[in-house]
C-alpha cells in the first residue's frame, strides 16, 4: 500500500496564498513579499543560516499584516474567497484519500488549507500547515506606525539578485548584499524589539524541515516506510523532503522551480491534477523502480484504471528524470510552465 504525501501550492491549488494576503492588504504589497521570499531564498539555499528554514518567509510577513489590521477572521474570509484549485484537484483529492493514505503537507497558513479542506471533502486530520494566530499580539500605536513605515521601506528596496553558483553573501552584486543587511536589521534587529517579534519567535512555518518532520510524523501514523511514500511537490521548501524520499520512494517536481529540479529525481509537467492520480497508480504497482520505468517511455498506458472523471483530464503532461546533462534547459521549461499554470507573479516565487 502506497502512501501519498503531496505539497498544497502548486500541485494541488493555483494561490499563493502569503503572497496574495500581502497584495491584498499591505500597499506595494506584491514587491514587498517577493523581496521578503528572495531574501528567504538567500538564508535558506545560500547560507543556510542557522535556526532559519525554506518557508520562513511565512512568519517574516506577520508583523507586518498584523499592522495593517489583517485579523484571523479577515485572513480566513480571503482565504476561502480567493482560493483557486487546480483543474481536476478536487476529484483527484476525492479519488486519492479513498485509494490510498494521502497527507496534505503546506507551508501555507492554516486558514487556507481550512477552506480547501470545506471545498474538496479532504479530512483536516491529514494535514499538516503553518499555524498561526493574529490575534496572539497587541502593537502599540507607535509600533504599527513603525511597522507599516518599514513595510514600505521594504517594497521600495532593490530586488536581490541571486547568482546560481551563490554559496554566501559576497557571491552577491554589491547592491544585493546591502539589501541583505538591512532586511538583517530589519527582521533581527528591529522588528524583536517591539511586541511583533512574538511572531518571529513563536510562529514555526511548516517549511524545509518541518515538512520533512511531518513526512515522518505521516509515516507514524500509517505504519508505512519511506520507501512507500509517493512525494509531490514544487519549490523550495520541499527541498529537504525530496533529499529525505529520493532513491528510496517517488521524489517527483511538479511544475518545479530550480530548487524543487535540483532535489527531486523525478519531473513532471501538466496543466491538471489528474495526472498525480497516474502516478500514484504507477507507483502503488512497483514503486520506485517503476516511475522509473515509466519516466523512460512516452505513454501512460496505466491510465486506463482511473476512473472515468479523472481519465478524461489526465493527459496534457510530461514526464521524466531529472538529468545533469540537460538541467538548464529542463529548468527553463519547467519554470515557464510553471509560470504559464500559476501566473507568472506567483510562479517566479522560489
Amino acid at each position: 500500500m502506497p502512501q501519498l504525501n503531496l505539497d498544497c501550492e502548486g500541485p494541488l491549488t493555483l494561490n499563493d496564498n502569503a503572497f496574495e494576503l500581502c497584495e491584498a492588504f499591505i500597499p506595494n504589497g506584491d514587491k514587498f513579499f517577493a523581496l521578503i521570499s528572495k531574501y528567504d531564498d538567500f538564508l535558506a539555499d545560500v547560507e543556510k543560516r542557522s535556526g532559519y528554514k525554506a518557508g520562513d518567509t511565512l512568519k517574516l510577513i506577520l508583523p507586518f499584516l498584523k499592522a495593517y489590521d489583517v485579523t484571523n477572521d479577515l485572513m480566513r474570509e480571503f482565504s476561502k474567497k480567493t482560493l483557486k484549485v487546480l483543474p481536476e484537484a478536487l476529484p483527484f483529492l476525492r479519488f486519492a484519500k479513498d485509494t490510498w493514505p494521502t497527507f496534505i503537507i503546506s507551508t501555507s497558513y492554516r486558514p487556507y488549507l481550512e477552506a480547501l479542506s470545506e471545498v474538496s471533502g479532504f479530512p483536516m486530520e491529514n494535514i499538516f500547515c503553518t499555524w498561526v494566530d493574529l490575534e496572539q499580539v497587541k502593537l502599540l500605536p507607535e509600533e504599527k506606525k513603525l511597522l507599516q513605515k518599514l513595510a514600505q521601506e521594504i517594497a521600495n528596496l532593490p530586488m536581490i539578485e541571486i547568482p546560481h553558483e551563490a554559496q554566501g553573501l559576497t557571491d552577491l552584486p554589491p547592491e544585493s548584499q546591502k539589501v541583505i543587511l538591512k532586511l538583517d536589521e530589519i527582521f533581527w534587529k528591529i522588528i524583536p524589539e517591539t511586541n511583533a517579534g512574538y511572531f518571529l519567535n513563536e510562529v514555526n512555518p511548516i517549511g524545509g524541515t518541518e515538512k520533512a518532520k511531518a513526512v515522518k510524523k505521516s509515516l507514524s501514523v500509517t505504519g508505512l516506510s519511506l520507501e512507500e511514500i509517493l512525494y509531490i511537490g514544487d519549490s523550495i521548501t520541499d527541498v529537504q523532503v525530496f533529499e529525505l524520499v529520493k532513491e528510496k520512494g517517488g521524489a517527483v517536481s511538479f511544475n518545479g522551480n530550480r530548487y524543487a529540479l535540483r532535489a527531486a529525481e523525478f519531473y513532471a509537467l501538466a496543466p491538471q491534477a489528474a495526472f498525480h492520480s497516474c502516478l500514484g497508480i504507477i507507483f502503488s504497482e512497483g514503486g520506485r523502480e517503476a516511475l522509473v520505468q515509466q519516466a523512460s517511455q512516452k505513454n501512460f498506458k496505466i491510465c486506463h484504471k482511473l476512473p472515468k472523471s479523472l481519465k478524461d483530464w489526465a493527459k496534457d503532461f510530461e514526464f521524466g528524470l531529472i538529468n545533469q546533462e540537460d538541467f538548464e534547459a529542463l529548468v527553463s521549461k519547467s519554470e515557464s510552465f510553471r509560470k504559464n499554470v500559476r501566473g507568472e507573479a506567483v510562479g517566479a516565487l522560489g
